[in-house]
């Protein structure tokens, strides 16, 4: 029986519960084995927006998935540095486990995109893509070639920009985010 592998690309930006909900709702739907939050090292359709630095995206991944055993944090495109392309690290995730059924998952936001991606052909033939729904949005059609589908549960309203403004302006974090994602943030000056 081959392994149902979860790769979760994003900026993390800060993570948030959003984030967790749905790690939970494609482990469950998807009969997911292992799932890799994987944060970008920088987005190539946001050059002009630096992220936090990586350590530190990596470290509130770290503080939110605590206890998960069926999660990992991978670090590759942090390390990598430079632009973050999805079909470098898919790319890793066939050879590594090899035989697997790889899952990526992506923001609704980004489907209409696909096609742009840096080798779509290949990125669309190595994994099966599973769309991560908006609340109140109208369900994303995947283009071809690429396959896949949306996640049915958890759909929840934040956005990562939208807690970076909040932190910004001192308001509470929590619920929003984990309390240990929360700390982290007051205790760095993160986002001011």
């Amino acid at each position: 029986m081959s392994l149902n592998i979860g790769i979760f690309g994003g900026s993390f930006d800060p993570v948030h519960v959003g984030h967790l909900l749905v790690a939970q709702a494609a482990r469950e739907e998807l009969r997911l084995d292992r799932l890799f939050f994987v944060p970008a090292s920088q987005s190539p359709f946001k050059p002009d927006r630096a992220p936090t630095p990586g350590a530190e995206r990596v470290r509130m991944l770290r503080l939110a998935s605590a206890g998960w055993a069926w999660c990992e944090i991978d670090e590759q495109e942090v390390q990598r540095g430079g632009f973050s392309y999805t079909i470098e690290t898919v790319r890793d995730y066939a050879a590594r486990f090899a035989g697997a059924n790889l899952f990526y998952l992506v923001g609704a936001d980004h489907v209409s995109l696909l096609p742009k991606w840096r080798e779509a052909g290949e990125l669309a033939r190595l994994a099966e893509f599973v769309v991560i729904p908006r609340p109140g949005q109208a369900e994303a059609v995947i283009p071809a070639p690429f396959r896949g589908r949306s996640l049915r549960g958890f759909p929840f309203g934040v956005s990562s920009s939208e807690i970076r403004a909040r932190a910004k302006a001192g308001l509470p974090l929590e619920p929003l985010v984990p309390s240990a994602v929360g700390e982290a943030i007051r205790n760095n000056g993160l986002y001011l």
